[in-house]
């Protein structure tokens, strides 16, 4: 009977063996991420500072983990400052699953091709108005894309509010978590309280939080408020805006909410504990 067993063993051994073997040897952005309880939110490029080892630039990328899938939501404009701050920050781009762009402007998507020559084992997800000429250099790659249209599943527990607005199409990310919602936004072109607003019609959740650009920085004192006061009224708990927010509007954030306003820059990470715990 012993014998049996080892001569069923042995062969399954040796195959559980080489199948781990040829999944390292395909690099790590071929092994899917398995989900934990934590979520991490890394900003990885913006204009504003926060650790002083990175470089400031324009733009916006955000490194999200702790879902089933690593996720790059945005780009940035310069791939090398980008690849750079993630070095520094030790993050391998191999370890991104998925990218996601927000929309057209070069600040969220001009790193594309930098970090692609890095991990071409990636889904990017954009919005289905992009130019062909993106999805050709996504094609050209050799990575996968995806155009978004309508709101869509990402993976579980991540969602895209689909394209947004009119003139400038663009889609903001959403992650379903314990506590609440979390939307992070580019530019937030098609207004930071819309996207809030979908964001809680598509879920039937609350926003917990909202990171990103707020795209308030070429607005009056008065406008900022009535827009803080919206989005005070859609319950958002907590708020990090950055990228094209705008001192003003980042001010008067921290004025309104308090505590619950996080001051954010390039570097920065958010830890949310036990965001998958249901």
């Amino acid at each position: 009977m012993c014998t049996v067993r080892r001569l069923i063993l042995i062969p399954l051994c040796a195959l559980l063996l080489a199948s781990l073997l040829f999944g390292v040897s395909q690099g790590k952005a071929a092994v899917p991420t398995v989900q934990g309880n934590d979520l991490t939110l890394t900003i990885v490029y913006d204009n504003n500072p926060y650790d002083t080892r990175l470089e400031t630039r324009w733009g916006f990328s955000c490194y999200i983990k702790g879902p089933e899938k690593t996720i790059l939501f945005d780009v940035g404009g310069e791939g090398s400052v980008l690849l750079s701050n993630m070095e520094k920050l030790n993050i391998d781009p191999q370890t991104v699953n998925a990218i996601v762009l927000s929309h057209i402007h070069y600040d969220h998507i001009g790193g594309l091709s930098h970090f692609l020559r890095k991990n071409n084992l990636v889904t990017v997800f954009m919005p289905q108005s992009l130019p062909q000429s993106v999805k050709d250099k996504v094609r050209q790659a050799g990575a996968k894309s995806v155009g978004v249209h309508k709101p869509m599943k990402i993976c579980k527990n991540v969602y895209s509010t689909g394209e947004l607005g009119t003139f400038i199409r663009e889609e903001s990310l959403i992650i379903k978590t314990s506590k609440g919602l979390i939307v992070i936004t580019g530019c937030a072109h098609p207004g930071i309280v819309n996207i809030v607003k979908k964001a809680k019609e598509l879920l039937t959740s609350e926003v917990y939080l909202v990171l990103g650009g707020f795209h308030l920085c070429w607005m009056s004192l008065s406008q900022v408020k009535r827009i803080i006061s919206g989005v005070k009224e859609e319950g958002v708990k907590k708020v990090a805006p950055c990228h094209c927010s705008g001192d003003l509007a980042r001010k008067q954030f921290r004025k309104a909410y308090g505590k619950d306003f996080i001051l954010v820059g390039a570097g920065k990470t958010i830890t949310i504990k036990d965001a998958f715990s249901f």
